[in-house]
């Protein structure tokens, strides 16, 4: 029996994962190790391991987070999980893990992994990510792996550029877009009721993260966009979603608590779920921020995103994204353009171009019947000297 180890460290990669983990446990062929690590162990992100134990059995549990979001205390809290996950891979013995975009949590358990002689299937690899170190992890982690899944074309190219074996490159889709299509989301009522908030007329889902590799503090970017909702969207429902574990994140975390304790139209979460958090995308004007949600899922509700400053530079857009700088007159311009008609025109048309549902189903089934023998030791794929 094949052991596949899935790692999860915050609640957007266990948002991602979360159907992966269950075509693998449904396989009889598959034995499921999950370990669950960073921010899902931390009362201050809501403890969302918790979410993920009402149906999956967690193997490993690996505490690292430090109460610090300083470069510092980041860097320590990846030195903790670094020695922490090889000790639990001498535990498991997996076959072969399975880790995710671009964290940095990622990046440590992908260390100890290559040390440990544990191959590795990453997914998501060959996006960009300009403005953040998301981008130098990402690829970092591709050199580290041995079995890639992409999304799309372009990024299957980016990855085999980066040297490795199209063999090994597998275009299956996002993996985001099986949550859109396999869970019933709820009613406008429905939703209400579960978030305890009214919809308004127009109504706002924002996400923004600390921008890692940005010169203007995550401060200054954050009031901006908070300055701008209060001009353009006095009436309007906002809803907030809280960042992650990252350097900074703290800073932002607090600006909005300040900012829904003196506005009544708003609300935000630590942690809204995948089914509540989808469900609010079909009631929503805009996705407002920096999210990949914005330029992933947003689009297979056709509806616009606000995607802020430069953390998602390079990613692939659809024409429904709009881009803006992080200061105060252009997210104002952005905002009024939703309104604009020949705006909403193209919004009808707008097609993901991260694909369609199907990549848990695709992964699972190579990850099941792929040859692991000799995997360990990769040769440089050259396209020049390969044609």
């Amino acid at each position: 029996m094949r052991k596949i180890c899935v790692v999860s460290a915050t609640r957007a990669e266990w948002y991602l994962l979360k159907n992966l983990c269950e075509e693998i446990r449904k396989d009889e062929d598959l034995r499921l190790q999950l370990i669950v690590t960073g921010a899902h162990l931390s009362p201050e992100f809501g403890l969302t391991f918790k979410e993920i134990e009402r149906d999956f059995k967690i193997d490993k549990k690996i505490e690292m987070l430090l109460s610090s979001d300083s470069e510092i205390g980041i860097c320590k809290s990846m030195g903790l999980v670094q020695i922490a996950f090889g000790e639990a891979l001498m535990q498991l013995k997996p076959d072969i893990i399975v880790l995710l975009g671009d964290r940095y949590e990622s990046l440590a358990c992908g260390a100890s992994a290559m040390i440990c002689k544990v191959p590795i299937a990453h997914l998501h690899g060959g996006e960009a990510t300009y403005g953040a170190i998301d981008e130098a992890i990402r690829h970092s982690l591709t050199k580290m792996s041995h079995l890639h899944f992409v999304a799309n074309e372009h990024y299957a190219k980016k990855v085999i550029q980066l040297g490795e074996n199209p063999k090994t490159v597998f275009t299956v889709g996002g993996f985001s877009l099986d949550n859109i299509e396999n869970l019933r989301l709820l009613e406008k009522k429905e939703l209400e009721n579960a978030l305890n908030f009214s919809f308004k007329d127009r109504n706002f889902l924002i996400t923004f993260h600390p921008v890692t590799l940005d010169k203007e503090s995550p401060k200054k970017q954050f009031n901006a966009l908070l300055k701008a909702l209060k001009k353009e969207c006095q009436n309007c429902g906002l809803i907030f979603t809280k960042s992650n574990a990252d350097t900074k994140g703290r800073i932002i975390n607090a600006l909005i608590d300040d900012f829904v304790a003196k506005n009544k139209n708003s609300t935000a979460f630590v942690s809204m779920g995948a089914l509540n958090y989808l469900s609010t995308m079909r009631f929503v004007d805009a996705v407002v921020g920096n999210s990949s949600s914005g330029l992933c899922e947003a689009p297979s509700f056709k509806i616009a995103t606000i995607n802020i400053g430069s953390r998602q530079n390079g990613r692939i857009k659809a024409n429904s994204v709009i881009d803006c700088e992080a200061e105060f007159q252009s997210i104002c311009k952005a905002l009024k353009k939703i309104k604009d008609e020949k705006f909403k025109q193209i919004l009808k048309n707008t097609t993901n171009p991260y694909g369609k549902a199907g990549a848990a189903k695709k992964t699972k089934e190579i990850l099941k019947n792929f040859e692991l023998k000799n995997i360990l030791q990769k040769q440089f794929y050259d396209l020049k000297e390969l044609g």
